[in-house]
């Protein structure tokens, strides 16, 4: 299947790849609730360096997405943060993050999310950010840029263009990266209105719903990464990486509600 495929599915295939996304967010609510806020919960670390923690919910959450898609499509390959790659023979890639900011969730705060995207040559082209614990599915690509949740369903839309001066942005740790990734984005900061931390990808999710402008991060993998460009992308954002390049293989990231505020920041980045 070649990326001229994808983009000429038919209306019933498309609905079927975003059947079996919802599902996929379905067990992984499932599983990630299933231990959230339960006492006694516990971490191992994957790094020495610095705590990345990971817990039983995460590796549940993963093993049941790979179970459903080994029913429901085992043509289809899998890139998975806990379990690693297994290949396919369609051309499609799942990506799966079982829980995006497990550092949050063990600390019970419900900005975690589950990122599930699907990919073609490298590059996604459906998205799901979902918070089970608020109940919030975001979901981009294949037609689609809507949310569900507590207030009902709607078409997500990113915000329109304003000058630096009146922008949100947002990062999850204050240090951002390197000395030399924190400088820069520390130019950017004193630019903007206002600066907030700590909300992983559940910001990206704000970005497509129009609440916020700019997230700016770094050190960032594959899995983190696909399912808010497909999200952000498809409410009519853009997100590159620093350079302005495509950034579905990780590393630095700037997503941005529309291309004016996202040349006016990686104008800063790169100053």
């Amino acid at each position: 299947m070649t990326l001229s495929h994808i983009h000429a599915l038919s209306a019933a295939e498309m609905a079927e790849l975003h059947d079996v996304a919802a599902a996929l967010a379905d067990v992984a609510r499932i599983e990630t609730l299933r231990h959230f806020r339960a006492e006694g919960l516990e971490a191992e670390n994957k790094e020495s360096a610095r705590f990345d923690p990971v817990t039983v919910a995460d590796r549940a959450a993963e093993q049941a997405m790979r179970a459903l898609l080994a029913e429901r499509r085992p043509q289809d390959a899998i890139l998975g943060e806990e379990f690693g790659a297994v290949a396919g023979s369609s051309g499609l890639t799942w990506v799966l993050d079982p829980i995006d900011g497990t550092r949050s969730y063990l600390a019970g705060t419900p900005t975690w999310g589950v990122l599930i995207a699907l990919s073609e040559a490298g590059r996604p082209v459906l998205g799901i950010i979902d918070q089970p614990y608020i109940g919030e599915r975001f979901t981009g690509g294949l037609g689609r840029a809507e949310v569900s949740g507590p207030l009902g369903q709607k078409t997500l839309r990113t915000r329109p263009a304003r000058p630096l001066s009146e922008a949100i942005l947002f990062t999850t740790f204050p240090e951002v990266g390197t000395p030399e990734e924190g400088a820069a984005f520390a130019r950017l900061s004193r630019q903007v209105k206002l600066t907030r931390y700590g909300t992983d990808c559940y910001a990206y999710a704000l970005i497509a719903a129009g609440q916020i402008d700019l997230v700016v991060e770094a050190g960032l993998q594959p899995y983190d990464v696909q399912a808010p460009i497909a999200v952000i992308e498809a409410a009519g954002g853009k997100v590159t990486d620093w350079q302005g390049n495509p950034a579905h293989d990780g590393g630095r990231l700037l997503a941005a509600a529309n291309p004016e505020i996202h040349a006016a920041a990686l104008a800063v980045l790169n100053a």
